[in-house]
């Protein structure tokens, strides 16, 4: 028998974190750890994976005026049904395990802050909890209310929540989250104290702010913890926002327990982090990526985005904590027991993409209980989840410093020593390393446009649209790690963390100064919710001119990396694989190419995982139409060896994956769930549920 050991790899003896007992998958993210595995189901096998048929198919184009609804919510499986939320109204959905019949649906009442958010259509899930033995689904919605239905009838639950003074709202079931969130708030105690009112329907008024909600809240230990998110912050123009602090509620009632202020005030820690007294009017700072807790030490794991502007700064100069931020909160007290800030004062985008991943590792032969943060960047951060401490040595680099007139950047920031990033080139920079040297001349071509630039490393900030410098821009391979559309996975059993990664660089970008007009910009969703940027006043800089490097006639400079999957043993910090998920790069028959054996950096879908028994489960996006195909021109669910990432079986599904799968057993039999969708399949955004015949 082929064993872990005989392998190489380190096994684990962890403790199961709840969530996926019986063949459930009682939260968005898997088991309460956000590993997104069950590796304890293994009715489907390597030797059957290639039996598997469509068991049914749940489409979402019928829940949303819009014809593309895009799915990013992984749905929970509890005491015998599937719950999701579908749509840009966030609809509350229970579906048959056995046959993807709607059993019911739940839709909040319309408001004017609903067709206001900007992020209505990217709801991640729901949350699900039990009151006395009673199951009960807990979610957000775009318009931050926070709901408690009764799991068997979508019916709001009686005696929860306060009444909310609106039209159509039922008298209980709902929280009302923006009072809670704003009452302590200098802006909005200052807009009281000149006469203003709450508006219920409205929300925040828009001098003031936006809030809105992305991904679900968490039910740890009878207390929910509702998490917040904003307009994007690359899309803004004004500095002043409403900070998206975190709140606890009582489970059974809806009682406000609890609030963590994100923006330390005076007094508290890390409010000296932020200069200029910004903490004052900054704002945004939310948690859009889902969290992750650990019921036996009572915390609850969040990570946090940007302040408001990212490509500016200097209106908010310091670290600013606590954003991009892992922050360990008790959870029946919202007190911070420990915290760390993955990057300081944020300008990349780099916010956080992914809940932290709970893991019981065994390091040079100690246990610990481990908490693992992967990054857009690539890098892989480890800590002891109960102190915070990091378990291998980080190091604060220097970093390039702005050369723009009254920005501000951080002489430092944090580089994990172990373990080694997804890519090397987020240590290293574009260096002549990682040229393409497909051919001679080819090399040389690209050494004399990469001659015109200088070598930026991941945190090149942008620079003055008019410089005197003698190079054309920085360099910046930054952006080459996870996102929310394709989240890392772990295996508890083995500590091992699979990551889909690829390579991107570009040019740091530049800053136009304004001049002092007011400067409008609207959201980014489509219609009636064009959100206007908050506040009152604009920025001095902001971003003009592409970020994009230059290319040999479609080819690029630098040797591409489409897409990867990588393994990496979180017991040794060290990579076990990595391997291209299908075939790429798109160039590879480029006359100036022939003959050249162009290597396989994989498509340009990202690859989409999820661990079951012994396999690893993988599909991609139908991004730019460069997703793997089988033989009838269908996209491909893979079988792959988890401790090689060889393809052991495939089978054809009628869609490509968008965000994320699951897995469960009901009534003996087990299923796989995989979010699908894509224009060229004519699924515009649901589920393919896929069994054993």
């Amino acid at each position: 028998m082929v064993t872990a050991a005989s392998l190489g790899l380190t096994t684990t003896a962890s403790a199961q974190l709840t969530g996926i007992e019986n063949g459930e998958w009682r939260f968005n993210v898997g088991d309460i750890g956000a590993t997104r595995s069950n590796p304890y189901l293994t009715q489907i096998n390597a030797s059957n994976f290639a039996d598997l048929d469509v068991a049914w198919v749940w489409r979402g184009d019928n829940f949303g005026p819009e014809p593309e609804v895009t799915s990013r919510s992984v749905p929970v499986y509890a005491d015998g049904l599937l719950y999701t939320v579908t749509g840009i109204r966030r609809t509350v959905v229970a579906i048959d395990p056995a046959t993807g019949e709607t059993i019911w649906t739940f839709r909040e009442p319309e408001t004017t802050r609903f067709l206001r958010s900007p992020r209505a259509n990217y709801g991640k899930g729901v949350a699900y909890g039990e009151i006395n033995g009673r199951g009960v689904i807990y979610y957000t919605t775009p318009a931050f209310f926070l709901w408690a239905l009764d799991a068997k009838t979508g019916l709001p639950l009686d005696d929860w929540g306060t009444p909310v003074p609106l039209e159509n709202f039922p008298r209980s079931g709902v929280k009302d989250l923006i009072p809670d969130l704003v009452n302590d708030w200098g802006p909005w105690q200052d807009y009281v104290a000149a006469g203003g009112t709450y508006d219920p329907d409205y929300g925040i008024p828009r001098q003031l702010g936006l809030i809105t909600s992305s991904a679900p809240p968490i039910v740890v230990n009878d207390v929910i913890v509702a998490l917040t998110a904003h307009e994007p912050a690359y899309g803004q123009t004004r500095i002043e926002n409403v900070p998206g602090d975190l709140s606890g509620y009582d489970a059974r009632t809806g009682q406000h327990l609890w609030k963590f202020h994100v923006m330390p005030r005076p007094g508290e820690f890390g409010n000296e982090t932020w200069e200029n007294d910004a903490w004052r009017w900054s704002g945004n700072m939310g948690q859009w990526a889902p969290a992750s807790a650990d019921p036996e030490l009572g915390l609850v794991y969040v990570v946090t985005n940007a302040s408001t502007i990212e490509a500016y700064t200097g209106q908010r100069p310091g670290n600013n904590l606590f954003g991009g931020s892992v922050i360990a909160l008790d959870v029946r007290t919202g007190q911070r027991r420990w915290h760390y800030q993955i990057h300081h004062s944020d300008r990349w985008n780099y916010d956080i993409p992914g809940a932290p991943i709970l893991l019981d590792l065994t390091v040079n032969g100690r246990e610990i209980p481990a908490l693992v943060q992967v990054t857009k960047q690539g890098f892989v951060f480890a800590f002891n989840r109960a102190t915070g401490e990091p378990i291998w040595p980080i190091e604060e680099r220097p970093v390039p410093q702005t050369q723009v007139p009254g920005d501000w950047t951080s002489p430092t920031q944090p580089y994990p020593t172990l373990p080694a990033p997804m890519d090397s080139i987020i240590y290293e920079g574009l260096t002549e390393k990682y040229v393409m040297d497909y051919t001679p001349e080819l090399k040389a071509r690209a050494m004399d446009i990469l001659s015109r630039y200088r070598n930026g490393g991941t945190y090149a900030p942008p620079l003055p649209i008019d410089h005197d410098n003698d190079y054309e821009g920085l360099t910046n391979c930054g952006m080459s790690g996870l996102n929310i559309y394709h989240p890392a996975v772990a295996d508890p059993t083995t500590g091992i963390l699979y990551a889909s990664h690829s390579r991107g660089c570009g040019t740091s970008g530049f800053l136009a100064p304004t001049g002092g007009v007011d400067v409008e910009v609207t959201g980014f969703s489509p219609g009636v919710r064009d959100t206007p940027t908050t506040g009152t006043t604009v920025v001095p800089y902001l971003p003009e001119g592409g970020s994009g490097l230059p290319t040999i006639d479609g080819i690029p400079v630098y040797k591409p990396v489409n897409q990867m999957i990588v393994a990496i043993d979180m017991n040794t910090g060290r990579k076990l694989w990595d391997v291209p998920t299908g075939v790429g790069p798109t160039f590879r028959d480029h006359p100036l190419l022939q003959g050249v054996d162009v290597p396989n950096t994989g498509g340009s879908g990202n690859s989409i995982q999820m661990v079951m028994g012994d396999l690893l489960v993988q599909t991609q996006e139908d991004l730019r139409g460069q997703t793997e195909l089988g033989p009838n021109g269908l996209p491909l669910l893979n079988a792959r060896d988890k401790r090689t990432g060889a393809v052991l079986a495939s089978v054809e599904m009628p869609a490509p994956g968008q965000y994320g799968m699951m897995t469960f057993m009901h009534e003996g039999k087990q299923y796989i769930v995989v979010n699908a969708g894509g224009p060229r399949f004519d699924m515009p955004g649901g589920y393919i549920a896929l069994a054993l015949p």
